[in-house]
């Protein structure tokens, strides 16, 4: 029987970052969100996608964030603002109220504001940077919950989204368990090597008995 949604997220929850994308390696499913940096050192995110549209505004003005008030308890909001430096799309007041309801955190393809808002929180977020001016008038969300883009990777309503003091990774739902057992048979393997390490055996011994530069190997189906 397939996992539920929940019961993925909570079994990815014990995974690194690292290893994660060592299992979606050997799969051949690209998932890294290149330089998508926590902005809050020591918290980190798993939960499923709740995915965000922005577009430049237009001669009318549209809204840049009614949309928090749809996301569910547990889920990751996903921001797609094209990479977009120059103007943030999220602040104190969506930090707060994400907090308040339990939001798991949030990715963005682009910046924030906010800092000592946002570090008095706690709250999970993570960036291409920060920077002050507002994208009222310059940005409005344009969809929700449709499928975006985070630094090239494609990322869609539900997909398990894990991030951690390393950076942030995107798993497609239709591959997550089959991504998950591989990533515990990785973490497996790499906590024998890290026994056996501290019990005098040299690395390349280690490594050796678990097989492990074939570990990340893409093999062609």
């Amino acid at each position: 029987m397939a996992l539920s949604g929940q019961e993925l997220v909570e079994r990815f929850k014990v995974m690194d970052t690292c290893c994660v994308s060592d299992a979606a390696d050997r799969l051949g499913i690209p998932v890294g969100l290149y330089h998508i940096k926590p902005v809050v050192k020591g918290v980190s995110i798993c939960g499923q996608a709740f995915t965000v549209h922005y577009v430049p505004c237009g001669q009318v003005k549209g809204t840049v964030g009614d949309f928090l008030d749809d996301v569910q308890p547990g889920q990751v909001v996903v921001i797609d603002n094209g990479g977009r430096d120059y103007c943030t799309v999220w602040g104190d007041l969506m930090s707060i109220s994400a907090s308040t309801r339990g939001i798991a955190g949030t990715i963005i393809d682009g910046v924030c504001r906010d800092l000592p808002t946002i570090y008095k929180l706690n709250y999970p977020i993570y960036t291409k940077g920060t920077y002050m001016v507002t994208g009222k008038d310059r940005v409005e969300v344009d969809a929700v919950n449709v499928p975006v883009a985070v630094s090239g990777i494609q990322v869609k309503p539900g997909d398990i989204i894990l991030a951690d003091d390393t950076g942030a990774i995107a798993i497609p739902l239709e591959a997550a368990e089959e991504v998950l057992k591989v990533s515990e048979e990785i973490a497996q393997k790499e906590a024998k090597i890290e026994a056996a390490v501290r019990e005098g055996k040299s690395l390349k011994e280690a490594r050796a008995s678990v097989h492990y530069h074939n570990l990340q190997t893409h093999v062609k189906g």
